[in-house]
């Protein structure tokens, strides 16, 4: 569900068009508001990718609504329903300097007063990636395959508690340019991952996109059998969570918490990592990964926010013990241009450092998904 608001959260950032007038009568800034509560049908998204794991590049999707989502808010009023995201259908591609290349298309939908939530992907492509592994130096390998989501979300009572269950697939096939790392075996380069599980989720944000309060978690558990379409069996737990504490009027403290947890025969490539800005995807990966990040924003003007942030990572359980695994630390600051104040939408950048490597992002919203 996140991720298919990410791709509507962009759209709202890119799509608008040069023929309409973005000036908020309130204090005269640039303002995307009223175009995108007022538009639907088919609409271009362009993308910049910059992740350090497969290099600068970019991408375009094409998404269509079926209704606008001022015509999604009258229609909810009218039937006594709660609001609920507008449905999307998307499909795209994108590709990278290094090579990396895919495609894709998904949809998601809503009904009965957003009790209900579906999400469903298909997606094929080749990425170009490194591996680390026992002796933490980086193998580039190409990893190949077609990876398939399915998921149906269910709200708890009127809570804001949503659960339900997640199948995901992915057939794949991994190439070394050069040696095969010593510690894999020749089964390891052509896996198919086959998982079901369950996930529950919990939104208590103020704004989906940009939040100034409140707080988002997810439980999630997985388990990979054969009898799903997988070629070895092993399960994956996750646990996230954000919160967001107003300090003052103009001061926003932002706590953050992520552990990803595995047993069993875990393909190499889909092991947890660290997950941190100015940290590569997949370069400190292992059985286990904990993550914990602070960002403290200070609301500059209306429009304008300046934030700062770090945290430590870990990943453990194989390789080295949890207290031999080294604390990976990054740090970094960003800004945000508030774009759509009537949907609490901000557009920005987020530059960051951690050991040997520096990187730059472009954020829609809030950096944590």
């Amino acid at each position: 569900m996140r991720h298919a608001l990410r791709v509507l959260g962009l759209w709202l950032a890119c799509g608008a068009a040069v023929a309409q007038k973005f000036t908020d009568p309130e204090d005269g800034g640039f303002d995307i508001s009223n175009y995108l509560l007022h538009n639907k049908g088919l609409m271009p998204v362009p993308a910049v990718i910059t992740e350090p794991a497969v290099g600068y590049g970019g991408g375009l999707m094409l998404l269509y609504f079926s209704e606008s989502m001022s015509e999604a808010g009258e229609r909810a009023r009218a039937s006594g329903e709660a609001a609920a995201p507008p449905n999307i259908t998307g499909a795209g591609g994108l590709m990278t300097e290094n090579g990396s290349r895919g495609g894709g298309l998904f949809h998601f939908h809503s009904w009965g007063g957003d009790r209900y939530r579906y999400l469903g992907a298909l997606a094929q492509g080749r990425m170009n990636l490194d591996y680390y592994g026992m002796l933490n130096r980086g193998r580039s390998y190409e990893l190949k395959g077609t990876f398939l989501v399915q998921q149906l979300l269910a709200r708890l009572g009127e809570s804001k508690w949503y659960a339900g269950p997640r199948y995901t697939y992915f057939n794949s096939r991994t190439t070394f340019t050069g040696q095969m790392a010593s510690e894999l075996k020749a089964g390891d380069v052509s896996r198919s991952i086959g998982k079901l599980g369950l996930v529950v989720d919990y939104d208590g944000r103020d704004n989906m996109f940009y939040p100034t309060k409140g707080a988002y978690a997810e439980l999630e558990a997985q388990f990979a059998r054969p009898g799903f379409g997988s070629s070895q069996s092993f399960d994956t737990y996750g646990a996230r969570g954000y919160v967001w504490q107003p300090l003052s009027p103009r001061w926003t403290l932002g706590l953050r918490a992520d552990a990803q947890v595995t047993s069993g025969s875990v393909p190499f490539y889909a092991q947890p990592y660290i997950d941190l800005r100015g940290v590569s995807r997949g370069r400190y990966q292992d059985k286990n990964a904990l993550t914990t990040e602070v960002e403290l924003r200070w609301n500059v003007t209306p429009r304008w926010s300046l934030l700062g942030f770090s945290g430590v990572g870990k990943a453990y359980g194989r390789w080295n013990s949890f207290g031999r695994a080294t604390n990976i630390v990054s740090v970094g600051t960003g800004f945000r241009y508030l774009i759509a104040r009537k949907l609490g939408l901000a557009l920005g950048i987020d530059v960051a450092h951690s050991r040997d490597q520096n990187a730059f992002y472009i954020q829609v919203g809030t950096a944590w998904r």
